[in-house]
């Protein structure tokens, strides 16, 4: 891997210099977390003029070999259709795994020497029981939540933004990460947009649409299967369905296949990860300004001082920059 990553180096500076290549996008990246309402993110910014948007959402360049191994034509394609002056933006929450993709951050740097990162966070036990549900209906987990954050470390592991992070701020800096609250984005939207738009140096007023529905949202909790996209998801299915087949019987088997309520964690369980987030969340004490923890996490005045003490702060940072 690291011969594979030396010579993609050399090949991207050599191609560069000789000018056959220029190696612009991406601008910005949002990196996460997973199930924080980056896909919604993701498509209000594409709906912003001048701002260009990857499909697919998560191209997963960096952080996966087999996406890796596609090669740079691939991924620069990706904008191809971008303006000139178009910022160009892709959101891939794998860029925000580990311990499961490790190369991700090296990977980046050799690309370009500086990034805008967006990384965005919930309540991390929150993010925590969202992310089951979406790997219960997946077919991924079957077993209890209790059972799941020991047999599946992920699920822990990604709610750990400080541990997320750290690659980044030693890598590029903490300057080039903002942060962003899930809970914020649902209590006032416009407000965090423009603030994104700030960041981004976009020229102009990002406006938040609101007809958009949330997307990527799990909200029936329903458990997929082998075939579930044609049997389930098919117009033509659902015709046959409803022609031959009862609706007692086809309420028994969406019974069968939705979680009927939200997992809950036993209170041991509970109190073990929240301590575990807390330690975490206090590594992130200088970043965000102030400390948070489990408990005060979702509070919106905390988390609006958070980001104006966060916001004031770069500001300040880049007036000593010019004078």
């Amino acid at each position: 891997m690291a011969r594979h990553l030396d010579k993609f180096s050399a090949t991207r500076r050599s191609l560069h210099a000789a000018g056959k290549i220029t190696v612009k996008p991406p601008d910005f990246i949002i990196i996460g977390a997973m199930k924080c309402a980056t896909s919604t993110l993701h498509e209000q910014l594409a709906r912003q003029p001048g701002i260009f948007m990857s499909t697919p959402k998560e191209p997963n360049f960096f952080s996966d070999d087999r996406q890796y191994n596609k090669g740079t034509d691939w991924y620069t394609s990706l904008f191809e259709e971008a303006g000139e002056n178009a910022l160009c933006g892709e959101s891939s929450t794998h860029y925000s795994k580990l311990p499961d993709y490790p190369q991700t951050v090296a990977r980046l740097k050799q690309w370009k020497d500086s990034y805008k990162f967006i990384y965005v966070m919930r309540h991390p036990v929150d993010r925590l029981v969202s992310h089951y549900i979406h790997q219960w209906s997946e077919g991924v987990i079957t077993c209890d939540i209790n059972e799941a954050i020991d047999k599946f470390p992920e699920l822990v592991d990604y709610s750990c933004y400080a541990r997320q992070l750290q690659p980044y701020f030693d890598t590029f800096g903490q300057d080039c990460v903002l942060p962003v609250f899930f809970e914020s984005v649902r209590s006032d939207p416009q407000s965090q947009l423009l603030r994104i738009g700030k960041f981004l140096g976009y020229d102009g007023d990002m406006i938040w649409q609101h007809e958009l529905d949330a997307q990527n949202v799990s909200s029936h909790r329903e458990r997929k299967f082998r075939g579930y996209s044609i049997l389930v998801k098919s117009g033509f299915a659902t015709r046959l369905r409803r022609l031959f087949i009862p609706q007692s019987f086809r309420d028994w088997v969406k019974a069968r296949l939705r979680m009927k309520d939200r997992p809950q964690l036993d209170e041991a369980n509970l109190c073990r990860i929240e301590e575990i987030f807390d330690q975490d969340l206090g590594n992130l004490s200088e970043w965000l300004g102030t400390r948070i923890t489990c408990r005060n996490f979702s509070s919106l005045d905390r988390q609006e001082e958070i980001l104006r003490r966060h916001d004031q702060r770069i500001i300040d940072f880049h007036k000593k920059q010019v004078f």
